[in-house]
């Protein structure tokens, strides 16, 4: 495990909390620190079986919501068509 140098603890501390964003210009890629706990409670959203598992769970709940707001009536399907992403 890594420890955090003295400059490093103090960018953390006036962060209050908030994702720190490193640069790595070898790569140039940017990574996020989070404290533990942030992580824990959002890493199953970061693996790829953990994704699926939870939109499976939730999936079925967000339609029934969709569908009590009315996104299921039949004249809503006409903003399918402006949805650039489909294929024409």
């Amino acid at each position: 495990m890594l420890e955090l140098t003295e400059d490093q603890r103090q960018q953390v501390k006036r962060a209050n909390g908030e994702p720190i964003r490193l640069f790595d210009p070898e790569t140039n890629r940017t990574f996020v620190l989070v404290p533990e706990e942030v992580y824990e409670k959002v890493k199953t959203l970061f693996a790829e079986e953990g994704a699926e598992h939870f939109a499976g769970d939730i999936y079925p709940h967000v339609m029934e919501v969709f569908g009590r707001e009315g996104w299921d009536d039949p004249a809503m399907d006409v903003y399918n068509e402006l949805d650039p992403r489909r294929e024409a």
